[in-house]
């Protein structure tokens, strides 16, 4: 069943049931296969800018020369097409949807489909079927990275997300509060149920610097997500500042780390691609599980 139909210039997604064993389109080669790490954005809520990395994520890795893909799968709020001001997929290949892209990054999200400003009204079952289209109808190609910005919660939109698609692991994000911590554990908890590994936390909205005296403002406390990953045994992998310019790029569409590559937000998001990345590489030696080396000396 394709979501994809065409009415004159309108197209419409319908998130129709399925069935359970209805996971890759019958009609086509899986298109995840040729993708080779898929890596889950998620914080158990919201609010605390989780799309912003996601988005800004995704950009640092595309610059590093990695090809890069976003799903954006928050139903219920999708937001990343704003952040990047794309427009509805106009494209098929075969029964898939081509996704526009964003300089190289190729992007999918509900919104690109729905009337502005209209609500998606949806029960959990429903909702988590519409996700799997969103993934599983897409042609992704080739990619280095598929970076999935998960919705809120702990549910059935990411459970279909994380049972339908071989992740390969999960990134936190959270502001330094205790209130969202608290939250952000729940997550951490369910991935660990999935056995689906955590790399680390970013800390969003870590300070803010004062123009005038040039000091760091620690607004929502210091330190929360630091001491969140020392408990989970898990790094910490970034703290992006409060920055106005941050939220100005994401208002106008074009992410800070392409806008504003110099600015400290933005150098903040390309050091946390770097310890992804250097996570990754561990995570895929710990994986071969293997002898790398050993010696032997006789007495």
């Amino acid at each position: 069943m394709a979501f994809w139909s065409k009415r004159q210039t309108e197209h419409v997604i319908s998130p129709q049931p399925q069935t359970p064993t209805e996971s890759v389109p019958a009609e086509s080669v899986n298109p995840l296969a040729k993708i080779d790490k898929i890596i889950a954005i998620a914080s158990g809520k919201g609010g605390v800018g989780k799309s912003t990395v996601a988005v800004n994520l995704a950009k640092a890795l595309e610059q590093k020369g990695a090809r890069v893909g976003l799903l954006d799968a928050d139903v219920m709020g999708p937001s990343v097409p704003i952040m990047l001001k794309l427009p509805t997929p106009t494209r098929m290949n075969g029964k898939l949807v081509v996704p526009p892209q964003h300089g190289n990054t190729k992007v999918m999200s509900s919104a690109m489909f729905a009337p502005q400003g209209r609500a998606n009204i949806m029960r959990g079952p429903m909702a988590g079927n519409f996700v799997r289209q969103l993934l599983l109808q897409v042609d992704w190609g080739e990619l280095d990275y598929l970076i999935i910005d998960y919705p809120p919660g702990t549910g059935d939109i990411q459970l279909s997300l994380s049972q339908t698609s071989p992740m390969t692991a999960a990134i936190l994000v959270s502001t330094p509060q205790d209130i969202a911590l608290a939250d952000v554990g729940k997550a951490a908890q369910m991935f660990e149920t999935l056995k689906l590994p955590v790399l680390g936390v970013v800390e969003t909205m870590s300070w803010f610097v004062c123009d005038q005296c040039e000091k760091r403002h620690f607004i929502f406390k210091q330190g929360g997500a630091e001491t969140f990953a020392k408990r989970l045994g898990i790094p910490l992998l970034g703290q992006i500042p409060l920055d106005p310019a941050l939220t100005e790029c994401s208002d106008s569409g074009e992410p800070i780390v392409t806008r504003m590559g110099n600015s400290p937000s933005a150098q903040a998001f390309y050091e946390a691609a770097d310890k992804i990345l250097g996570e990754l590489s561990v995570l895929q030696e710990q994986k071969h599980d293997g002898l790398l080396s050993f010696s032997l000396t006789w007495q």
